[in-house]
């Protein structure tokens, strides 16, 4: 199970969609005194419109104006820059289908690399040598490529969570990835945010057991806060399955924090281990709980004697 980046950044966008343009595409993001309003494009608009065309993890939003300006904006996440991944002509053609959807030529595609080890495309041209037909431009956010330090101060909610994804000076992992924790604790309120984007800034960050004991012993407060989140998350998957049965969310819940662990330490999983996870006893998920921080291997965890 790897993670699963395009929902992720979707839960993100339309949480905070102002701050997530004044980050991914500033240069088309509302003035903080402006007024707009963000409105998420229906999904059941755009099946109906796009057809197969649609993909469901792309995240357009109309910006509404109070003078009745409007601007389609269309978020694309790609986890790296690979030209057979990443499409021009299919977000092109998004984008015009957008235009009609919502009446408006004020359309701005954003597209948000995680990762690029080389420079993405800036550009789509259609024509011949004798002229240029059409050309198609859009934003392009390397989200690798801003510098940490920069942000590490921001009110900016989406930047602050996404701390560990951006440029990081060397050694300064552990200090960054406490920045992002402590920024979001002030600056949500939501518990159910808070807990949805601790988990957010703790998978982006991969940090290592050196890491993260350093993390508790410099930064107790932040530390405590991670640690109650992944409590009350374990606490909730248990409650969830009570509908149908104690014992059975008591199991779910027990493997999803086990399942979680387990990415955290060994990144993702192969198929035989997670099909463990699935047919295995609350008394087995308790028995590799137990051995995941000492384990180094997946062996360990589940064959140990």
């Amino acid at each position: 199970m790897t993670a699963n980046h395009d929902q992720n950044f979707k839960n993100l966008i339309l949480d905070y969609p102002r701050d997530a343009l004044a980050l991914f595409a500033p240069e088309e993001a509302p003035a903080p005194e402006e007024r707009a309003q963000f409105v998420p494009v229906r999904q059941e608009q755009l099946q109906d419109r796009l057809g197969t065309k649609w993909r469901e993890l792309d995240v357009p939003l109309l910006v509404e104006w109070p003078d009745g300006q409007r601007r389609s904006v269309a978020f694309v996440v790609e986890e790296e820059t690979d030209a057979g991944r990443f499409s021009p002509r299919r977000l092109a053609r998004y984008c015009l289908d957008l235009a009609d959807l919502n009446e408006t030529d004020r359309v701005v595609p954003v597209v948000v690399f995680l990762r690029s080890s080389q420079p993405p495309p800036a550009s789509l041209t259609l024509g011949t040598e004798h002229r240029r037909y059409l050309t198609f431009q859009w934003v392009a956010c390397r989200l690798d490529q801003l510098p940490a330090d920069d942000w590490r101060g921001t009110d900016n909610v989406v930047a602050r969570v996404n701390l560990p994804n951006m440029r990081v000076p060397p050694g300064g992992r552990v200090a960054v990835y406490a920045d992002a924790t402590r920024g979001l604790l002030a600056l949500e309120k939501d518990r159910d945010r808070r807990l949805k984007y601790l988990e957010f800034i703790d998978m982006y960050a991969e940090l290592t057991d050196n890491e993260r004991q350093e993390f508790e012993r410099k930064y107790p407060e932040e530390s405590k806060a991670m640690a109650g989140g992944f409590q009350r998350a374990r606490d909730e998957g248990m409650q969830q399955g009570i509908a149908q049965g104690i014992e059975r969310g008591r199991v779910e819940g027990e493997r999803a924090v086990v399942e979680r662990q387990l990415l955290r330490r060994f990144g993702e999983l192969p198929r035989s281990a997670s099909e463990r996870l699935v047919g295995a006893s609350m008394a087995d998920l308790e028995r590799w709980a137990d051995r995941v921080l000492d384990a180094k291997s997946l062996e360990d965890v589940f064959d140990r004697g």
